[in-house]
């Protein structure tokens, strides 16, 4: 539905997307993450048609964004970060306005404003001023807006910004229904929103692709992300601590800790992501005349991985050193 290729956009010398790739199915809801600068808002006023890529293409269910942007734009349905809205009007006067500017037909235009007030639980508000509004209900509205031409594709730039905890669940759980029955691509830095929400998740970092799949496929590419805990007896901590040292080369020792006479708590850490690192431990503890009570492999959290993959600094950097700031 929407396919993204070697997508670039430069603002004069800075190079705000560099060779972004990525699809977008029917029925799928995938997600930009990234700090602050790593591109996700330029690809989203891409998507949107707002601003044209320097370099690549980004297609709507086939139509080129670039070549035929009003008929790509009918297909999309987009919310900025910064809800535009008017004050002065009643949420269901702002989409009726919304409504006949995205060419819905006058007899299906109310049909329409009714159905995205239902949808976006907007139903008790319709009647209420945008300026008495909570910042939940104007995210809603700028949902509906987004919605109210009946657009396959929704292209959503931050959509928890701003929203109190109650607020952010109410909005996960209407993007998810959503995206049953169409294309969402939204970007967040938020990683619970993303891991809640996202079928799959395109992380970016200085306007490249650092990884991109599910949330749990890129938690096992990363190497090195997960540790051990295992409890030990037969050793006290400092003979523990001692017997370490031949745990051999991708292994550190972390912290060991006394859980009582002869019982000890050893927190080990890995390069290699495997499970097959357990093996390991059993021959070493076997060696050592150590023995394994129980052993814990924890896994990486999607934070974990966020921060490995974004705190470098990406390859291919200009002869000057690092990347100025610029547009997100």
């Amino acid at each position: 539905m929407v396919e993204v290729r070697n997508l670039s956009r430069s603002y004069g010398t800075f190079e705000a997307v560099r060779d972004v790739s990525f699809f977008a199915g029917k029925k799928e809801v995938i997600g930009l993450l990234g700090p602050n600068g790593a591109g996700k808002t330029t690809i989203m006023r891409i998507l949107a048609g707002f601003h044209f890529p320097s370099g690549g293409s980004a297609l709507v269910d086939g139509i080129s964004l670039e070549e035929d942007p009003v008929e790509a734009k009918k297909r999309i349905g987009y919310l900025p970060e910064n809800v535009p809205l008017y004050g002065d009007l009643t949420v269901e006067e702002n989409l009726r306005f919304i409504a006949e500017a995205r060419l819905v037909p006058a007899k299906k235009r109310e049909g329409a404003v009714q159905a995205v007030l239902e949808a976006c639980g907007l139903s008790s508000a319709g009647k209420a001023r945008i300026e008495t509004l909570s910042r939940g209900f104007r995210q809603r509205t700028g949902l509906a807006q987004a919605l109210v031409h009946d657009p396959p594709v929704l292209v959503l730039d931050e959509p928890a910004t701003g929203l109190d905890p109650n607020q952010i669940v109410e909005i996960r759980s209407l993007i998810k229904e959503l995206g049953k029955r169409k294309t969402v691509i939204l970007s967040t830095h938020i990683l619970a929103e993303a891991e809640a929400v996202c079928s799959r998740l395109l992380i970016l970092n200085r306007g490249r692709v650092a990884a991109q799949g599910k949330p749990g496929e890129i938690r096992g590419a990363v190497k090195g992300g997960g540790s051990w805990e295992l409890l030990l007896k037969g050793a006290d901590v400092p003979e523990v601590a001692a017997k370490t040292l031949s745990l051999g080369k991708g292994v550190t020792a972390g912290p060991a800790e006394s859980e009582g006479p002869s019982l000890v708590r050893l927190h080990l850490f890995t390069e290699a992501a495997g499970d097959e690192e357990g093996g390991r431990f059993f021959d070493w503890a076997a060696a050592e005349g150590i023995k394994i009570l129980s052993m814990n492999r924890k896994r990486p959290s999607m934070e974990d991985v966020f921060i490995k993959l974004t705190a470098a600094e990406n390859p291919g950097e200009t002869a000057g050193g690092k990347d100025r700031g610029g547009p997100a």
